[in-house]
């Protein structure tokens, strides 16, 4: 019981940290459908993948904007964000041998690379360059990083339940970071990010009904929780990239 007050609590310290605004919609844009697998039914297997190339080929098409302070804040945040989703879910692969894991965590690589081409379009210094497993340059993620991981480790049904309330954080910060840009091509990466972040919790909650488990929303209204986890897995054709 303590050890799950410290996960919420540390997640909640995080969300705070970045890209810290009150949700509300999403910027409409006209967004390119980016590549996020085929998949299986509601996302059982969690492959959804960001197609970096044509992501490149799309932000660079995109005249580069003057970023605020907190615009570039919440790419250096995100970054991290997404480096500690994939972290986590290589380690507890490691400890489960279950597919999900792996399967995110390369769709996971694929986030982090498309935050990263953010970056060096507007010549940020990237907080996740050089650094191994586990290893972060704000102490906060490398905190919550052991506390998931220590979490995750003690049963197959209880990282199921880590990976679906990273997905939920990871939602809602990016919810929140679109709140607080004009720019189309980081608008673009946020929302894409999101589409398969909804996948991916769809394919954990999957795997917990699987099991006969249930998960308890953390950040999300339950009415959002619902909607995402009883819709069907977003996925846009081969032809569209």
């Amino acid at each position: 019981m303590k050890r799950l007050c410290l996960v919420a609590l540390l997640l909640i310290i995080i969300a705070l940290d970045g890209c810290s605004q009150p949700v509300e919609k999403p910027i409409q844009t006209q967004t390119p459908s980016v590549d996020h697998g085929t998949g299986m039914g509601k996302g059982k297997n969690g492959s959804t993948s960001v197609n970096v190339q044509y992501l490149r080929d799309y932000i660079y098409s995109v005249k580069a904007g003057v970023l605020s302070e907190e615009e570039k804040e919440d790419l250096l945040h995100m970054v991290e964000e997404e480096k500690l989703a994939r972290d986590v879910y290589q380690t507890l692969y490691q400890k489960w041998e279950h597919r999900i894991f792996s399967n995110i965590a390369m769709s996971e690589q694929t986030h982090m690379d498309a935050v990263r081409l953010l970056l060096e379009k507007y010549n940020l210094s990237d907080p996740t360059a050089g650094k191994g497993v586990g290893e972060f340059t704000n102490p906060k993620f490398k905190e919550l990083y052991d506390a998931l991981v220590e979490e995750g480790s003690k049963s197959l049904v209880d990282a199921l339940k880590v990976g679906a309330t990273v997905e939920e954080l990871d939602i809602v910060d990016l919810q929140k970071c679109l709140n607080r840009t004009d720019k189309l091509d980081i608008t673009t990466v946020y929302q894409n990010l999101m589409k398969g972040s909804r996948n991916h919790l769809r394919a954990f909650v999957w795997n917990l009904e699987r099991l006969g488990e249930s998960y308890e929303p953390k950040y999300l209204s339950k009415e959002d929780f619902e909607a995402i986890v009883t819709s069907d897995i977003e996925r846009s054709g081969a032809s569209e990239m």
